[in-house]
């Protein structure tokens, strides 16, 4: 089974001052999508912490999905901690959770997640809305089993050879 975790990224929810909405929608869509989420935590909007959760976490399981600090604030560095920790991006996973997300709101094309590969883990960075983060992934959902079961040495060509 593939396996999964959510790592959310915000200050106030890691303080305790606001629930965590996204994390849980988010694994609970994966869930429901086939994934066994194994791990759900709440990390504060700081680089070297993500840096160290999403090392941590991409060595036990298939794919690791953050919500949060993907946008312009100045204390959203998501995109900078994942892009520091994965050895390849995949440029064309976020292009279509943006594409999509343009249908809904034109605030999309504000959202910097990046998608990459650390060791033979994903790593997925989605939006820190509750709806934000469950259209992002929703968009691409089908695509992320195919890379994690890349990923893990399946390579066999069922969807099509395309890369």
């Amino acid at each position: 089974m593939r396996t999964a975790a959510v790592l959310t990224v915000s200050d106030s929810c890691s303080r305790g001052e606001r629930a965590d909405l996204s994390g849980p929608a988010t694994a609970e869509l994966l869930r429901q999508h086939g994934f066994d989420v194994t791990h759900q935590e709440i990390v504060a909007d700081d680089q070297p912490t993500i840096e160290a959760a999403l090392v941590r976490l991409s060595k036990q399981v298939h794919l690791v999905v953050t919500t949060g600090g993907t946008g312009i604030a100045a204390r959203d560095v998501t995109p900078e901690a994942t892009r520091a920790v994965c050895s390849k991006l995949i440029e064309g996973i976020p292009e279509k959770m943006r594409c999509d997300g343009l249908a809904q709101t034109p605030f999309a094309m504000l959202s910097r997640g990046l998608c990459g590969i650390r060791g033979q883990a994903l790593v997925l960075n989605l939006p820190g809305s509750p709806s934000g983060a469950a259209q992002s992934l929703l968009a691409v959902i089908e695509v992320l089993s195919h890379a994690v079961d890349l990923l893990a040495g399946k390579t066999e060509h069922d969807h099509g050879d395309r890369g």
